[in-house]
């Protein structure tokens, strides 16, 4: 069984920055087109958005 976490808006603007800085990707909206919504990455651009990511995490434990 999965339980579905909700995103805060402040999780979705982090996340936001670092698909734009690490992966050149303007929304993580959905836009229901091919060409928006699928984007060809370097497997050295997802590294650096993950270790963001994880980071970012690790940030947000420590505060709170």
């Amino acid at each position: 069984m999965t339980r579905k976490q909700t995103i805060t808006p402040q999780i979705t603007a982090r996340l936001t920055q670092i698909a734009q800085t690490h992966l050149g990707i303007e929304t993580l909206e959905e836009r229901l087109s091919d060409s928006l919504d699928f984007h060809e990455v370097s497997v050295w651009s997802v590294r650096d958005a993950l270790q963001a990511a994880f980071e970012a995490g690790q940030a947000a434990a420590r505060e709170a």
